[in-house]
């Protein structure tokens, strides 16, 4: 099932649900039945709009998180799109705290890289890149899956930190990153 792009109230009340049932549990441990007896609905509503609850945590951070970057992102307000994913994370602290824990084949990480990939992907053209690029290997796809590997690794590290940094100099932090070369980082540092 295609979570991106999906919107109803049925999705948010599934996900209001399994957001508040996270709040005081480990998300692997929640049931359907759980999730659809706080929203209210019978389990095959449930299944009539998402696969698993893991498809359904998918449509959660497609939907709070990468969707609005997009706007920013199209004016190359890149402190502006991170700022909103991570104060709406902040806002849910509790759920993303939660999700973060969540491992393995239906992780938190891989759901979020799999997304901001995705994102990225709208705004790397494969042609201008091959004209670019001295290295016919580093495709529009790689580039994505180095940035989203990146981004996806500080964001979940910051929430399994309980979130203690300001949203804002983590954005700030992000503009740093991704506007300075790794030998400009390491110059900047020893300076100091």
């Amino acid at each position: 099932m295609n979570v991106q792009n999906r919107n109803n109230a049925i999705d948010t009340l599934l996900a209001d649900s399994l957001k508040e049932l996270a709040a005081s549990k480990p998300i692997e441990k929640i049931t359907i039945k759980e999730i659809t007896d706080k929203a209210g609905v019978i389990r095959p509503t449930f299944y009539n709009h998402f696969q698993d609850k893991y498809e359904l945590l998918e449509w959660i951070v497609q939907n709070e998180l990468i969707t609005p970057m997009e706007p920013f992102l199209k004016r190359r307000m890149l402190k502006e799109s991170m700022s909103y994913a991570l104060t709406s994370m902040e806002k849910e602290r509790d759920f993303y705290i939660q999700a973060v824990h969540l491992t393995g084949q239906n992780s938190f990480s891989d759901i979020l890289k799999k997304a901001i990939r995705t994102l990225l992907l709208k705004f790397l053209s494969e042609d201008t890149i091959e004209k670019k690029r001295d290295y016919p290997w580093l495709t529009s796809q790689k580039i994505a899956d180095f940035y989203a590997e990146s981004i996806s690794y500080v964001i979940t590290s910051w929430a399994n930190e309980g979130m203690k940094i300001p949203e804002t100099e983590l954005a700030d932090t992000f503009v740093f990153l991704y506007s300075h070369s790794i030998f400009e980082v390491i110059e900047e540092s020893k300076g100091k």
